[in-house]
C-alpha cells in the first residue's frame, strides 16, 4: 500500500462571484445578525402568540434596519445573491410576510413559513446557500 493519502475533490459547484470583504464588516456583521434575531424574534411572537400583542415600534425599527444591513454586508461579499437561494429566499420571506400582513394569506401559517424558510437557507452548507440558479 501507499503512503500517499487518497483525497477526493468536491465536485465543481457553481456558486455565485464572491469578493473580499474587510474584516471588520464581517465582525460587525456578526454583530447586526444577533440584533436582527432579537428584533425577529419579538416579530414573530406578535403573530403567534394568542391575544396579538402591539409589535413596539423599536423592535420594527430594529429589525428593519438590521435586515438592510445584514443584505448590504452580505452582497458586498456575494456579488450575485440575488441569483442564489439565499437571496431569493429573503425576497420570497418578504412577499410572504407582506402577503399576511395585508390580509391576503393566513397571518400565523405564513409568517411561520416565512421564518422557517430563512432559518433552511441561513443555515443550509454553503455549497446549497450560495449556489448561482440562473
Amino acid at each position: 500500500m501507499s503512503d500517499k493519502k487518497k483525497t477526493r475533490r468536491p465536485p465543481e459547484t457553481r456558486l455565485g462571484k464572491t469578493a473580499d470583504r474587510p474584516y471588520w464588516i464581517w465582525m460587525t456583521s456578526i454583530f447586526i445578525r444577533a440584533l436582527h434575531q432579537v428584533g425577529a424574534a419579538v416579530f414573530l411572537a406578535v403573530f403567534l402568540l394568542p391575544g396579538r400583542p402591539d409589535l413596539p415600534r423599536m423592535y420594527l425599527v430594529l429589525v428593519g434596519v438590521t435586515g438592510v444591513l445584514l443584505m448590504t454586508t452580505e452582497m458586498l461579499r456575494h456579488r450575485q445573491l440575488l441569483r442564489e437561494p439565499a437571496g431569493l429566499a429573503t425576497l420570497v420571506k418578504l412577499v410572504l410576510m407582506a402577503m399576511a400582513i395585508h390580509g391576503w394569506l393566513p397571518v400565523a401559517p405564513a409568517m411561520l413559513a416565512a421564518f422557517v424558510l430563512a432559518a433552511f437557507f441561513a443555515h443550509a452548507p454553503k455549497h446549497i446557500r450560495h449556489l448561482r440558479l440562473f
